[in-house]
């Protein structure tokens, strides 16, 4: 296969028909180190939206457990792209996506904005940093897998088109991001988790270099001292560099999920997609506790 047959492939099929396929073709063949790494920044994005980072605070899923809630997430989110809406695979994500939702009184407006962030980031990050710009196609199925993602969990006045997922994305993150000691709180953890990844002495140069990929408005919602130009040029070209080594590789003959990554590290033993997540106390107001799993991978 030449490195721009999938790319072929991907225009030979319908955007909206075939969503999901082309949607798992692009994430899990040929961009799946990028796809992590957007998906990453576009939740950590809405942090900076007081009303979600005080929330996540609140519930300290991402301050005292942060390992997990980064594992469940990512694993239930790519059960669904791997497996597609309809499998039981599928539908058991969707549903204790939804669950641990309910659990919380989360606006319609928030929810579609997180959905907003996953069309919109990883297609800003690939065209800047990825080893080719995402494909019109690509970018249509992304949008359209996104929609029904969103539908199934129950969000409405859900954006149609690329275009509108990205207009609600920029004028929501205008009017509503803000600081908030949660929220800032939240973000630390994050920061932290992701530079524990790495050896310690390293720690402080990874956050570094994590804050110079941010924009400035996230920046100034978390009261971060934004990193000089230098900085930013440097870490920017470096990643931009890696796309354009990534180009000249073969392409990818297997799929690599996010279930396969190795910054997912809570579920040595395997898990099932039934019990990851969050789970609701009776008597405490819906705040969860941590679900501990070592049964086998469904």
């Amino acid at each position: 296969m030449k490195r721009y047959e999938r790319l072929r492939q991907i225009r030979r099929m319908d955007p909206r028909r075939d969503a999901s396929e082309i949607y798992r073709l692009t994430s899990a063949y040929e961009f799946p180190w990028d796809f992590t790494r957007a998906l990453e920044l576009a939740l950590y994005r809405t942090y900076a939206v007081p009303s979600i980072g005080r929330l996540l605070a609140e519930t300290a899923e991402l301050t005292d457990r942060t390992q997990k809630r980064y594992d469940d997430t990512t694993l239930l989110l790519d059960a669904v792209v791997e497996y597609g809406f309809g499998s039981e695979q599928g539908r058991t994500a969707i549903r204790r996506i939804n669950q641990m939702h309910r659990s919380y009184d989360i606006t319609n407006d928030d929810m579609r904005y997180v959905l907003c962030t996953f069309v919109v980031t990883p297609k800003r990050w690939i065209d800047a940093f990825g080893w080719r710009r995402l494909s019109r196609h690509e970018t249509t199925a992304c949008a359209t897998y996104y929609g029904t993602l969103g539908r199934h969990m129950g969000i409405r006045e859900i954006p149609e088109t690329y275009d509108d997922f990205e207009a609600c994305l920029d004028a929501y993150e205008e009017a509503h991001f803000g600081w908030d000691e949660g929220a800032r709180r939240v973000s630390d953890a994050t920061l932290d988790l992701m530079t524990s990844w790495y050896p310690r002495p390293l720690a402080p140069v990874l956050r570094t270099g994590t804050l110079a990929l941010l924009d400035d408005h996230l920046l100034r919602a978390f009261r971060y001292t934004p990193p000089s130009p230098a900085t930013r040029a440097v870490v920017r070209g470096a990643v931009r560099l890696r796309g354009r080594a990534v180009r000249l590789l073969p392409p990818r003959r297997t799929p690599h999920h996010a279930r396969q990554n190795w910054e997912v590290k809570g579920y040595p033993n395997g898990y099932r997609l039934a019990d990851l997540g969050t789970r609701p106390v009776p008597g405490t107001g819906g705040c969860p506790v941590r679900h501990l799993d070592t049964s086998a991978t469904e």
